[in-house]
């Protein structure tokens, strides 16, 4: 897919003032330009406190002491580093569908890192299949744009899926705690539980995009069908009738709604949405509903 049809520039100033939200506390390794609701030194007043024996006497608010002859702290809102991590699932079974997820998904992931960027929020980009394939290391500014948006446009669909394997790599490498987008079709026949596990320990804002074409969502499909699995090969026959079709449609309700579920407990935000969805609908309309952009 190339650059430039990754985000058209209308949309780009549709999404200029967006940001995402972290709704957690975080403390980064410097003040970067996001509110905290830590007290700390920025500039901007929050709230007074007791003086207490070994505070900074810069801190002294002395109009305070002259009225009421007591000492008293002013604080600070602080202002702190995010980190943004979205993970893009590059599997083969991401290659499917009309338009195809991949395409779909990257453009997603297109939109959040701008957001990102253009927060001076620290935004890095993952491509897993079997293990973590592709990284764009933690990078901050509107000036990495275009080589964010080279990636994401280069990368290809390929290869099997794991989940736990890649969530496991891609946890050990970035440390930072923040924001984790992952965007997949979550096709993995060991299942996502142990995976998230990696990030749940991290204790950051997990954000899953669970992402299908139309034609996983309701196939079409009728007659004797040889179906292949196009991570693994393997083939099956089927005779693609009516009440198969309304079982197919019954488990595939319960995988999401499994997910759904899995993440509800756990404090994880979850999304599903087919590519039939408006691109710019899903990101202004969806993700805003979800509390991951405000």
């Amino acid at each position: 897919m190339p650059t430039t049809q990754l985000l058209e520039p209308d949309f780009i100033r549709r999404i200029e003032r967006l940001s995402l939200v972290s709704k957690k506390i975080f403390s980064g390794s410097i003040k970067g330009e996001r509110r905290s609701k830590k007290r700390g030194m920025s500039a901007e007043f929050a709230d007074h406190r007791d003086y207490s024996p070994g505070d900074d006497i810069r801190s002294i608010d002395w109009n305070i002491y002259v009225r009421l002859d007591r000492l008293f702290l002013k604080l600070f809102l602080e202002e702190e580093d995010l980190h943004v991590y979205v993970l893009l699932d590059v599997s083969e079974s991401m290659g499917h569908g009309e338009p195809s997820k991949i395409d779909y998904a990257r453009r997603v992931a297109a939109a959040l890192a701008y957001i990102g960027l253009a927060n001076s929020d620290r935004v890095a980009v993952g491509a897993f299949a079997h293990d973590v394939v592709e990284v764009f290391p933690p990078t901050r500014g509107k000036g990495m744009m275009f080589r964010l948006f080279d990636f994401l446009a280069k990368l290809q669909a390929g290869g099997e899926t794991s989940l736990s394997a890649s969530f496991r790599s891609f946890s050990l490498r970035n440390k930072g705690r923040g924001v984790v987008v992952i965007i997949s079709d979550f096709f993995d026949p060991s299942g996502y539980e142990t995976a998230l596990k990696f990030f749940l320990a991290k204790r950051v804002d997990i954000f899953l995009l669970h992402i299908l074409s139309p034609q996983e969502a309701e196939p079409e499909l009728t007659g004797d069908l040889r179906l292949t699995d196009c991570e693994t090969g393997l083939d099956v026959e089927v005779s693609m009738s009516a009440p198969m079709l309304k079982m197919y449609r019954r488990n595939l309700r319960v995988f999401c709604g499994g997910l759904q579920d899995y993440c509800s407990k756990r404090g994880i935000n979850y999304l599903f949405a087919t590519t039939k969805v408006p691109f710019d609908q899903l990101v202004l309309n969806y993700l805003r509903k979800t509390g991951l952009l405000k």
